[in-house]
């Protein structure tokens, strides 16, 4: 008898046959004689719709109330799924966040689990209940209502598996595992089998849209191994684990492209010393992510000596709160202009065979070059190379790397 964490994202409970779906696969695994614990996403379409009716009422508003207002998603469909349950005749307890013993800390809209006693878990669980938990929220020490961050269901799911110590965790999508690239883009992207942690934590923080990226890196921290599957048929998915000596064999696992990505240059900034660090801390201060960041010498800087232009790159719904922060040190730091775009798409290319093998950024880079992209921004770690390009030929560029390192 096995203990089992599923998680089902947005479009998997998207409408009501497909919760009663979802309800038909869980008491299929039950009537094996497997506990089952099931993280739910809020329909697919629901947060979104939340989020534009508290912009139409504000452009920007409080992150606790969006807090408070986004949690709703997840809880509408944990009920659903419980009396999908119900009319199967297994018994099913749903528990939000807090409810589970998920504590976060106090920053909004992108909190950290702190602690997870799910003491109430396990009492369900003995008792005979599928437990349902909603994905994406938990509870401050305070009482406070906290989400995790887009995709933070994820989070919710190898974490409740880490300290369940599940048997299995299964990550189940819309999609039937990880490709090399997105397959909506690239027609001729492959499902693989197994990816490293490392290659799946660098996919999912530069825009593939599998996994959360703290949710992977959380997996990694507690060795918790998981199956990312499609919740719409019954195929094997990809099996995201530890990192194998036959990995390295794999030049580049996949390529992804990043869409939420805006960017912003501080023209004149003054190249002095501690100038960087106090744009960067208030940025942080406000919970604005940064992620490339490029220092050159200024356009102005014929008639400005000692001027440098500073730029990097936020996620596009940060960006009104980064532009906020840097028009309040604007006349303390004395830099002479902003310009900010959101047209920019961040291609990368991953694979740990990377630290075996040469020559890969220039492949990179001369595929582009043969395809007119030119490329505004460069970032490399030992296992990924990245570059920011114009986000109108980010599709084509993805279908020619590709085409590239992996092939058709």
């Amino acid at each position: 008898m096995a203990l089992i964490v599923q998680k089902y994202g947005g479009t998997s409970v998207g409408n009501p046959d497909r919760i009663k779906n979802v309800a038909r696969r869980v008491a299929e695994y039950r009537s094996r004689g497997d506990r089952v614990v099931v993280v739910v996403s809020a329909m697919s379409g629901v947060t979104d719709g939340l989020i534009k009716l508290a912009k139409d009422i504000a452009p920007l508003p409080s992150e606790r109330e969006m807090d408070v207002l986004l949690a709703t998603g997840e809880q509408q469909t944990i009920a659903l799924t419980a009396i999908a349950l119900h009319s199967l005749n297994v018994p099913a307890v749903s528990l939000t966040g807090a409810q589970a013993g998920i504590v976060t800390d106090g920053v909004h809209t992108k909190a950290k689990i702190h602690n997870l006693t799910p003491k109430k878990v396990r009492e369900l669980l003995k008792q005979g209940n599928v437990v349902i938990v909603a994905g994406f929220q938990g509870e401050t020490p305070e009482g406070q209502i906290t989400t995790l961050g887009r995709g933070g269901s994820d989070l919710t799911a190898i974490a409740l598996a880490a300290a369940l110590q599940a048997d299995l965790c299964q990550i189940y999508t819309d999609v039937d595992g990880v490709y090399t690239a997105d397959p909506r883009i690239v027609k001729e992207a492959k499902k693989l089998e197994e990816i490293s942690y490392d290659e799946m934590l660098e996919l999912a923080s530069l825009g593939a849209k599998v996994m959360q990226s703290r949710s992977v890196e959380f997996a990694k921290k507690f060795d918790v191994v998981f199956e990312v599957r499609s919740s719409l048929n019954d195929n094997p998915g990809t099996v995201v684990k530890e990192e194998t000596k036959s990995m390295e064999d794999v030049v580049v696992r996949g390529v992804s492209l990043d869409k939420n990505q805006a960017k912003v240059t501080l023209v004149g900034v003054p190249d002095k010393p501690g100038v960087a660090a106090r744009i960067f801390k208030a940025l942080g201060d406000a919970t604005v992510n940064v992620d490339m960041i490029v220092q050159n010498i200024s356009h102005g800087s014929l008639d400005k000596v000692g001027a440098t232009d500073l730029s990097f790159t936020v996620d596009k719904p940060d960006l009104l709160k980064a532009q906020k922060v840097i028009d309040g040190l604007k006349k303390e730091l004395g830099f002479r202009d902003v310009i900010a775009t959101e047209k920019i798409g961040k291609l990368s290319i991953v694979g740990v065979g990377m630290r075996s093998h040469t020559g890969v950024a220039a492949k990179l880079f001369e595929t582009l070059a043969n395809e007119g992209v030119n490329i505004d921004m460069i970032s490399t770690s030992e296992i990924k190379v990245s570059v920011v390009i114009d986000l109108a030929k980010g599709e084509q560029a993805m279908q020619a790397v590709h085409a590239a390192f992996i092939g058709c």
